[in-house]
């Protein structure tokens, strides 16, 4: 099997020079803002970092977070007209899962039963926030998901 180069995911290695510098930020439309900070917060233990409290500076009004170091954003707008496997996945640690999974059940958000796994690639919490927006909670890595690739492939 034929690995492609995944950069600093994979390798921990530099960026290539004139590459991204890497992820910015997220930024997701929600229609109400107090329910989906309750999740982040709740969830993923996101800290509000902003809010914009009917100022617009952008389109509309909108609350920043961190989220294990990522730059997650909200703004207020339409729902999502329909669910999709489109997704945001956090990495979490194996120790955490079965807590995770109960922060996310005691919200009453929807679970989705997982995909199929190869032995190695991780488990995987997938659930549907306020919005319909899918996201991941995921115990493994680029690098273990790569390996367990290439292992089943021979």
């Amino acid at each position: 099997m034929q690995q492609a180069d995944h950069g600093r995911a994979a390798t921990g290695g530099a960026r290539k020079a004139g590459g991204p510098l890497g992820l910015s930020h997220i930024t997701l439309i929600v229609s109400d803002l107090a329910r989906t900070q309750e999740m982040l917060e709740r969830v993923f233990e996101a800290r509000c970092l902003y809010r914009s409290d009917g100022q617009t500076f952008s389109l509309s009004e909108e609350r920043f977070f961190d989220i294990g170091g990522t730059w997650v954003a909200i703004m207020k707008g339409d729902p999502l007209p329909a669910r999709s496997y489109n997704h945001v996945a956090f990495r979490i640690r194996e120790d955490e899962f079965e807590t995770r999974r109960a922060r996310i059940e005691a919200l009453g958000l929807e679970l989705r039963v997982p995909r199929p796994r190869i032995p190695g690639e991780g488990r995987s919490l997938y659930f549907h926030g306020p919005d319909d927006h899918l996201f991941e909670l995921h115990t493994g890595t680029l690098a273990e998901r790569l390996a367990a690739y290439e292992s089943a492939a021979r």
